[in-house]
């Protein structure tokens, strides 16, 4: 499904498909973007596209990924494929990520900070429905590998 949106989005994207800086590119561009390094914990990425001009903006992993946010205590799982249209501090038609709320896998369609000050990040459903956690729970998980 979405790789059909991605070719719409290849010309005049950046395109980078070796694995570290792929994940360099991923860093960057959630600091370009203002949100927390360790929003998107994905590994061996194999493609990060980022077209400006539209905000389309891709990342292919080798394999689907569980990771748990631990300071929240919330599972959240990432396809082989992530896609989102990316501005300050929002990432909006998010395809890709998931959250697991008590038994039920919950897809995420957008993510933003809309109050810096408030130190709070908010997730949305498709359905309306948002939840808001600390922007420090995604940051936290960047520093603690740097430290091991």
């Amino acid at each position: 499904m979405s790789s059909q949106k991605i070719e719409s989005h290849r010309e005049n994207a950046e395109v980078y498909t070796d694995a570290a800086v792929c994940k360099q590119k991923s860093l960057e561009l959630l600091e370009k973007m203002n949100l927390p390094r360790g929003l998107l914990p994905l590994d061996d990425i194999v493609e990060v596209g980022y077209n400006e001009g539209s905000g389309f903006v891709w990342l292919r992993q080798k394999k689907s990924k569980t990771h748990v946010f631990r300071s929240i205590n919330r599972s959240v799982w990432y396809d082989t494929e992530v896609t989102a249209f990316v501005e300050d501090r929002r990432m909006k038609r998010l395809t890709g990520v998931k959250s697991k709320e008590l038994l039920i896998w919950i897809t995420i369609c957008d993510i933003s900070i809309q109050d810096p000050s408030s130190g709070k990040i908010t997730f949305g459903t498709p359905t309306g429905l948002s939840r808001s956690f600390p922007v420090k729970a995604f940051e936290e998980e960047e520093e603690e590998k740097g430290k091991k």
